[in-house]
């Protein structure tokens, strides 16, 4: 069982209740940090409205209001009905970037690290039933080396502060998940656990409950509601005759409902689907239901205009029909665990998940420097123990949330650090040897992380730590673009000669590659940033793909243009995409649709 935050995503019915909080909030920037001394907590002096859930940078016509880093609080009054008594009473958060204190009628009652992760603060004790009472969080989005994502803070000429972030996309902060009252029994489910077996036409789910109950009854059904079995305790196994089995190209979800009893009477329930699944490495071979399966689709970002990374269904939504459209069955949540909305509906759908803690910008280079070799090692700061402590617990927290997903296949616990050193490796063989020892996932779903282009065959310490080896890589762009893509395609032969040598007989993916692309800009013979270019990159990458039995996936960078800070190599944001921001295709969809399909 995974320690740190439980958090259930919220159901309702006779035991349990929840709202959404999501509207117009009161929102105010602290810049000098006087809000805990004047008591803002109790009411902000000057409040602007703010939309929750939402970000203040893509909503501003200001510079200085876009980059603004530092404290900022929301406040919101909430009215919690009588039928609540007797209740457990929490405001349940999606996520707060990147750190939040919490105050419920002016008492705090939770902090929170960590900017893309689930979290609760209990009001029971401080709640008052049927009244209106007041929240106020104060939210802090400032970078550093000792937290994930990792960046600094520079000081301006106007004392203003500003985030320099070692990663290639923008810092949006504020609460930009959804936020729910939520009411649980006094006795109740905390959490569950599922692993699967599968023994021919014929699988068993083996459940464990974790709650203050005696015993728990657990009923499955299919997708027409029909029971298909029931079993009992709060560990134990169902045997599924004829088991329909989730997969990409069969997407079947069984209901499970679980209810808690003491003494014999049921105090609490909790209903969910799920799908019937393994996922294991052997040899060079993904397995999926013990059949090998190739991944095919994209880096990602939840990034969208006017939203930012705030949560929206209809993105959701129109991302997964572009994806089903264009023939993928598999995404990276590139670089953070994205909302849980996102999981659920990847569940319906039948996408395979790399999920990925926000473990970026662990280095001290940039991503440009990178492809040059340019780097000292990161790992020698005086801050690793407070990283490796914040690492460990994102973690923690990312593998109990999602640890239930069907469509979650691996773990992804970095992107692109300082990869190369003795440092490196010591650090990260703590990070691994900590899921795996303290089995964080019951189902043991392979580990991986991203290396960049410096992590050679011959350079590389990290690739021994994976189960999947994950490469980023940017021939004909980064290194050897345009006239040069020739020597580009020389050089990643090479490359993947050299990793074929070593033999490690594990399965390779490569989880970055790519070409900016403006979708205006069309060039004969092809050119860097034009449409034609960007294939020609695609082609080249796939024809060296099919030369090496040992590369198992390819999901391209990026599946849409995204927002970056401001940068003279980015026009805009990041150009990579497949899709532009508001989703439409440029041709390189076309071409990956024809080599997908």
């Amino acid at each position: 069982m995974c320690s740190g935050n439980k958090t259930l995503y919220p159901v309702q019915n006779e035991f349990r209740f929840n709202q959404l909080l999501n509207s117009m909030w009161n929102f105010e920037i602290d810049p000098d940090s006087i809000g805990i001394k004047e008591k803002w907590y109790k009411k902000l002096p000057k409040p602007e409205s703010m939309p929750v859930p939402g970000t203040f940078a893509e909503l501003t016509t200001k510079r200085d209001r876009k980059y603004y880093t530092g404290d900022f609080w929301y406040e919101k009054d909430v009215f919690v009905p009588s039928f609540l008594k007797n209740k457990d009473i929490a405001i349940r958060f999606g996520s707060i970037t990147h750190r939040a204190k919490v105050f419920f009628n002016s008492v705090e009652v939770k902090t929170h690290e960590g900017g893309f992760l689930p979290f609760e603060a209990d009001i029971t004790k401080v709640v008052k039933l049927g009244q209106v009472n007041h929240l106020a969080i104060l939210v802090n989005n400032k970078l550093s080396l000792e937290t994930i994502p990792c960046g600094d803070v520079t000081i301006l000429s106007d004392g203003r502060k500003a985030n320099r972030p070692r990663f290639d996309f923008f810092n949006y902060s504020g609460i930009m998940r959804n936020v729910w009252l939520v009411a649980t029994p006094k006795g109740k489910i905390i959490d569950f656990d599922l692993k699967y077996d599968i023994q021919g036409k014929s699988a068993q789910i083996h459940y464990q409950i974790y709650g203050n109950g005696d015993t728990a009854k657990v009923e499955l059904t299919d997708r027409n509601g029909n029971t298909v079995a029931v079993q009992s305790g709060l560990k134990n196994s169902i045997d599924v005759k004829n088991a329909q089995l989730w997969s990409p190209a069969c997407p079947y979800l069984y209901g499970i409902k679980i209810q808690l009893l003491r003494q014999g009477k049921i105090i609490d329930e909790y209903s969910t689907k799920i799908g019937i699944r393994t996922v294991k490495v052997l040899g060079t071979q993904i397995l999926l239901n013990d059949k090998p399966i190739h991944l095919k689709g994209f880096g990602k970002h939840e990034d969208f205009t006017i939203l930012g990374k705030a949560t929206s269904e209809s993105v959701i939504k129109r991302d997964f029909e572009c994806m089903k459209w264009i023939g993928v069955n598999c995404f990276r949540t590139s670089h953070y665990p994205y909302a849980e909305e996102w999981y659920r509906e990847a569940d319906r759908y039948g996408f395979l998940i790399i999920d990925e803690v926000p473990a970026v910008g662990l280095s001290s280079y940039n991503f440009i420097e990178a492809t040059k070799g340019k780097f000292k090692s990161f790992f020698t700061n005086k801050n690793n123990s407070k990283l490796e402590q914040v690492h460990e617990q994102e973690i923690t927290e990312m593998i109990n949330r999602d640890k239930n997903h069907q469509s979650v296949i691996a773990w992804s616990l970095f992107n692109e650090p300082e990869s190369t050193s003795n440092e490196s490796y010591h650090y990260f063989k703590k990070i691994f040897n900590f899921v795996r020892e303290n089995k964080l996932d019951p189902q043991a779903r392979p580990l991986t992380g991203a290396l960049e282009n410096h992590s050679q065959p011959d350079t590389d310490r990290l690739s021994q730590l994976c189960d999947i080896v994950s490469l980023n890589r940017y021939y004909g762009w980064y290194v050897k673009g345009g006239q040069y893509i020739q020597e580009a395609k020389k050089k990643f032969i090479d490359e993947m000669n050299g990793w074929e040598r070593l033999n490690l007989n594990k399965p390779f993916i490569f989880t970055e590659f790519g070409a900016d692309t403006l979708a205006s800009e069309h060039r004969l013979p092809a050119e860097m940033w034009s449409q034609e270019y960007q294939n020609e990159v695609i082609h080249m990458f796939f024809d060296v793909f099919k030369q090496y039995n040992f590369i198992q996936g390819e999901l391209i960078w990026n599946f849409a243009d995204f927002k970056t800070e401001d940068a003279i190599v980015r026009v805009g944001g990041n150009q990579k995409g497949i899709f532009t921001r508001d989703r439409q295709p440029k041709d390189a969809a076309f071409l990956l649709r024809k080599l997908w399909k």
